[in-house]
């Protein structure tokens, strides 16, 4: 397994961001990889000669012939002439979206040659339709959506692509207030749950640990879809028992005393992935130059948002009307991962919430396996196809490359929800192997 897989993915060199702007931190990182190019390319003795100088004199002398400020604005720019700079995104109010939110008010995308917006939508419904009746250009969407529209399942088949995860974990079950005493999957037999979408990892991961307990999701309790920013009031209304929702609904319930945060989606399924950016194919071929510049804004506001000591200042960029609509304290809870959890604790979770952009096709495919699991799939699918066809593994890493980041060794490997380990080389064994399914 690489190491990018056990370790959070994350800047070329964390120790020298600090408190640097998007625009210092995106030279930093220019820097460092020439440096550590100049010190490969050498041979053994002058390698160590240049390591000596350390990494701020060698990159003083790299500069006098090759001037890196250059090198710097070069690599900020697509290759090629931008087909299409006015473009509209469009988002749900939601901190799974912080690199899609954040690359408005803080200039990710204008440093790489657009002029992006973003639009916020009342529900995901709306925001495929958009996609799809090309509304917007681009869109935040759930990790399940661009597979599910590609099959059409729930939609017209429209061939999608997924270029960039946004966030991984970020999600959480919370429960009204009366629930306190609930312990496990077993007690919350007769609750009305509500989820996102139905193509959501929310939906995937309630069902998992509900029929991981013994509970079954379609007969012991009630599944609905609900907007996420309509969430906290159905909770608070009585209309539902609770959520496995993406925040800061979590912490907004806690918030407002009307429900409290029973457990974490990571400690269903750690390092799980959420939410994403997506672009229908017909856009990235025939606007390429555009997607390409898209794809690298992406990609870097994602690796920024990845750095602990920018969440305070994310949160403020992020939280105003036309964003989130959410007070900065909530946000920062979730970002920061210190937050107050209803039961009159204050938890300290660094990674409650991160960002990776890597689109793993294991991760794919265990989605895919889900929807095989639930009746969301009725045929039978090549899930290594499809996950290859819509995951841009790939080409995330060589967007990563060029931007200077960490890039992977492969685009399986074998993740573990609820302490079970699952294989992707064995997606229909895995499907078959629950005593808890559609059918059952």
């Amino acid at each position: 397994m690489s190491r990018s897989h056990e370790e959070k993915s994350g800047p070329v060199d964390v120790s020298v961001t600090g408190e640097l702007s998007s625009e210092e931190y995106f030279a930093r990182a220019i820097e460092r990889t020439v440096v550590e190019s100049v010190l490969t390319a050498a041979g053994p003795t002058r390698r160590q000669l240049l390591a000596g100088l350390g990494s701020a004199a060698l990159a003083a002398l790299i500069s006098e012939v090759l001037p890196l400020n250059t090198l710097t604005a070069l690599a900020a720019d697509p290759v090629g002439k931008i087909e299409k700079k006015d473009l509209s995104i469009g988002f749900i109010p939601i901190t799974c979206a912080t690199p899609i939110i954040m690359g408005e008010p803080l200039g990710f995308y204008k440093k790489h040659g657009l002029n992006a917006t973003v639009k916020r939508a009342a529900g995901w419904a709306m925001v495929r339709d958009w996609a799809i009746n090309k509304e917007v250009d681009a869109a935040h969407m759930l990790t399940p959506m661009p597979l599910a529209i590609t099959l059409g399942a729930g939609s017209v088949p429209t061939p999608f692509y997924m270029p960039a995860v946004e966030n991984i974990n970020g999600q959480a079950i919370t429960l009204h207030i009366k629930h306190k005493d609930v312990k496990t999957a077993a007690d919350m037999k007769g609750f009305r749950f509500c989820v996102p979408f139905d193509y959501s990892m929310h939906n995937y991961l309630l069902r998992y640990f509900l029929a991981d307990g013994g509970v079954h999701p379609d007969k012991d309790v009630q599944i609905r879809v609900v907007p996420p920013p309509e969430m906290v009031a159905n909770l608070k209304a009585g209309n539902v028992d609770g959520y496995l929702a993406p925040d800061p609904f979590n912490q907004r319930a806690v918030y407002e005393n009307v429900g409290f945060i029973y457990k974490l989606s990571k400690e269903i399924w750690d390092r799980h992935p959420c939410c994403a950016f997506t672009v229908s194919k017909a856009f990235a071929t025939q606007h390429p130059n555009t997607f390409i510049a898209l794809f690298r804004a992406i990609v870097d506001a994602t690796h920024y948002a990845s750095n602990p000591a920018h969440r305070k200042e994310i949160a403020t960029a992020i939280a105003p009307t036309n964003y989130l609509n959410q007070p900065v304290t909530v946000l920062e809870q979730v970002l920061t991962g210190t937050y107050a959890d209803g039961l009159g604790k204050i938890q300290k979770v660094p990674d409650r919430i991160d960002f990776d952009p890597y689109p793993w096709h294991s991760m794919a495919i265990w989605i895919l396996t889900q929807m095989k699991r639930w009746g969301h799939l009725k045929q039978d699918v090549n899930y290594k196809a499809v996950a290859e066809q819509v995951y841009l593994a790939a080409d995330c890493d060589r967007i990563a490359k060029e931007l200077g980041y960490p890039t992977h060794k492969s685009t399986m490997a074998k993740h573990v929800i609820m302490g079970k380990a699952f294989d992707p080389e064995q997606p229909e064994a895995y499907v078959k192997s629950f005593k808890i399914h559609s059918m059952a």
